[in-house]
């Protein structure tokens, strides 16, 4: 199970933490990220890690977004600053074992992996 909680409404400029916290069988290998849809976009990658603490970001957010584990790696956590606008979206947290790669993950399609339900972020 993941859930997913930090988003809100912020001013442009301004930062938020979200935090997935994922329960259930922990494995040995895998990829977490998070992942963001907007209205009448598509679903976009944001940033993935996996268990080897590679990571892979989005272009539009290098620099801006960080990613990162806690110490038990059941918790992910998305540190947004300079947000933006166009960053206005719901954002999701998933887990897949045994992935390929974070580059892949952060693209693959959504069939794969556990989702949560979702955090809304609205940047004005």
């Amino acid at each position: 199970q993941l859930v997913e909680s930090g988003g809100g409404s912020v001013q442009a400029g301004g930062s938020l933490t979200l935090t997935c916290e994922v329960s259930g069988d922990t494995h040995s290998s895998y990829c977490m990220g998070w992942f963001r849809q907007a209205p009448g976009k598509g679903r976009e990658g944001v940033a993935t890690i996996d268990s080897d603490g590679n990571t892979d970001y989005a272009d539009s957010v290098k620099g801006r977004f960080t990613l990162s584990q806690g110490n038990n790696k059941n918790n992910l956590y998305l540190q947004m600053n300079g947000l933006k606008p166009e960053n206005t979206a719901m954002y999701y947290c998933a887990v897949l074992h045994d992935c390929p790669s974070v580059s892949w993950f952060r693209t693959a399609p959504a069939k794969f992996g556990y989702w949560g339900q979702g955090t809304q972020v609205t940047v004005s």
